[in-house]
């Protein structure tokens, strides 16, 4: 395997994640393309020092810009705060980097927009990291899809629920709850749970004409996680929308962190002609599947056990019948995005991909404002 070498900017979760799938990806897959840990940009030196001896990084930087500017980098994956995302993609497409970018692409499409006409002007390859498309169930899912196995689809269905911030003393800004504050996160759940939602239902089904949308922040005041000074509340908590698909199905949307009991509650389901779908990330091995052409006595919902050898992805992993984890799906997107690399292809999502669920996002938080349906923009 030749070697690609990765600088990697952020040392949290994503950071963690992302560096775990460089690891692995080559173990269970047939790579042209090895990653090699050559660097890790934070700017804690000692968390950053900690983070390179743990994970296995070369090498340390303390700014981006460095870690851009080095000969020694093909590859520059951003797991940093999104208020950041935009210029440092920019700059690394404009060095020639490869990019991989966290969720949500930029802060808003405008910078977003900007981030995907660097990386096409600069001919590099790009790939935004909504992880959810590969876990196996839902990969099954978009095959049974297009196999055309539902017939014509009426109705898509997706929440996304937690209760993290429920209690008024969580702070907001600073290292641990910065996705409570707008000027670094851009907005609250419809930019961070929704994008996941959408972005899998544009791949499953397709583009999204029209949406209305409503959101509500609940709690309107939070201290400040540095200053303690008292602030107002500029995130969305809670939001919900209707929307239309081109293919003329109508869909409902909702994501919130109120929701007392749920952590990671991520479900869809899609209702066609002939069946319908459901999968649910708490048991994200498992398909729920319908089909009203089975044998009326005989008809009613099962629950697919996606872990054959058959199943996507699955013939890399362990014996059939035992099933893989949340991390696995970051593993998957690495390995296919190093085979597209290798092969010279195109794999998504990519920055485009990426500013179409962004145009979505946008939509939906200015028709809650307006309180009329919006048309979305399309990518």
């Amino acid at each position: 395997m030749k070697p690609l070498n990765v600088g990697m900017v952020g040392t949290g979760l994503m950071g963690r994640a992302h560096t775990n799938a460089f690891r692995q990806a080559p173990q269970f897959f047939p790579l042209q393309r090895r990653p090699v840990l050559k660097a890790v940009c934070g700017r804690d030196v000692q968390k950053a020092q900690a983070f390179a001896e743990n994970w296995g990084y070369e090498s340390v930087e303390t700014d981006w810009k460095a870690l851009v500017a080095r000969p020694d980098i093909d590859l520059i994956d951003i797991a940093a705060t999104n208020d950041v995302h935009a210029e440092i993609a920019i700059a690394a497409a404009k060095a020639g980097k490869i990019v991989m970018c966290e969720k949500p692409l930029g802060m808003n499409p405008e910078a977003s927009l900007r981030m995907v006409e660097a990386v096409e002007k600069a001919g590099v390859a790009n790939m935004v990291w909504y992880n959810y498309r590969r876990a196996p169930a839902v990969t099954l899912a978009k095959q049974l899809i297009d196999s055309g196995k539902l017939g014509r689809i009426f109705h898509y269905r997706a929440k996304f629920l937690q209760d993290w911030t429920i209690s008024a003393e969580v702070p907001q800004g600073g290292a641990g709850t910065w996705r409570l504050d707008a000027s670094v996160a851009g907005s609250g759940v419809t930019g961070d749970l929704l994008a996941h939602c959408i972005d899998t239902a544009l791949w499953l089904n397709g583009s999204i004409e029209t949406v209305s949308g409503m959101t509500e922040t609940f709690i309107k005041q939070r201290k400040d996680a540095d200053s303690g000074e008292l602030h107002e509340v500029t995130i969305d908590d809670a939001s919900a929308f209707l929307a239309r698909f081109s293919n003329g199905s109508l869909a409902t949307f909702e994501a919130t962190r109120y929701a007392r009991g749920h952590k990671a509650l991520n479900t869809f389901e899609i209702n066609g002609e002939h069946a319908s779908i459901a999968w649910d990330l708490h048991d994200l091995h498992r398909l729920q599947w319908f089909d009203h052409r089975d044998e009326s006595a005989l008809r009613g919902w099962r629950s697919i056990h996606v872990s054959e050898g058959e199943h996507p992805y699955l013939d890399h992993w362990w014996i059939p019948g035992v099933q893989i984890g949340f991390e696995h799906t970051f593993v998957h997107q690495v390995a296919d995005f190093f085979t597209a690399i290798a092969e010279g292809t195109v794999v998504g999502p990519t920055f485009r991909d990426a500013l179409g669920t962004d145009y979505v996002t946008d939509a939906v938080l200015s028709s809650a404002k307006t309180g009329q349906w919006t048309k979305v923009k399309q990518a």
